[in-house]
């Protein structure tokens, strides 16, 4: 797992010059994150970066969430499982480098899989990691969040919603991220009813799926 006390806050003096690329050092990520301390801790809170780089904010959200599952769910797996999926399913980031998405990736996966194994060693399912990975190869995204396109394809970035419904499974629906912008007016994307403020329809509705399904029929 990388941690954000051991990065630089420049990778490079060319990316600083072509990208303006310089990563938050863990004291500010942690003041920042408490003045909204509680939404920081709960699970179900939604949190959107849009100059994510390879993740400080996004790692440190997770962490916090993850603490909070610790806490309520450690007994029993199934529950730690669903409720982890959950805290990751609200966790959403843009970068305009694609080297930075990928690396963030990994890196809120390596938090989830040391947390998983050290919860539950051999018990730890591969159904629950591939929803995790799944979950972050849609939430985590390479675009350019000022043209609101991915820079290689241009075409328009898209993030899902994911609701819980009836205990174990979710509810999707991807939505243009221009239009969230455009029309919520705020970072957040999503209210804390999970609906989408002012916007009518989805480019795409999803039937239900168990948490633990994730990724598997999938070709989106």
């Amino acid at each position: 797992m990388i941690s954000i006390e051991n990065k630089q806050q420049v990778k490079s003096k060319k990316r600083v010059a072509d990208h303006g690329e310089v990563f938050t050092n863990e004291r500010e990520v942690n003041a920042m994150l408490d003045l909204v301390k509680i939404e920081s801790e709960r699970i179900e809170s939604r949190f959107l970066e849009p100059a994510m780089g390879d993740g400080n904010f996004l790692a440190e959200v997770l962490n916090r969430k993850l603490n909070t599952v610790d806490d309520k769910y450690k007994s029993v797996q199934f529950e730690w499982e669903r409720y982890a999926v959950i805290s990751i399913s609200s966790i959403y980031g843009v970068d305009i480098l694609k080297d930075n998405a990928i690396e963030c990736r990994i890196r809120l996966f390596n938090i989830f899989e040391n947390r998983y194994k050290t919860r539950f060693n051999d018990k730890c399912s591969d159904d629950c990691r591939r929803s995790v990975q799944y979950l972050l190869e849609r939430n985590i995204l390479w675009g350019d969040a000022l043209d609101f396109t991915n820079p290689e394809t241009k075409r328009p970035i898209i993030f899902s919603e994911w609701s819980a419904v009836n205990g174990s499974l979710l509810k999707r629906r991807d939505y243009i991220f221009k239009f969230l912008v455009e029309k919520t007016h705020q970072f957040s994307m999503f209210n804390d009813q999970g609906n989408v403020g002012s916007i009518d329809e989805p480019v795409k509705d999803y039937p239900l799926i168990h948490f633990l399904k994730l990724g598997l029929d999938d070709t989106n």
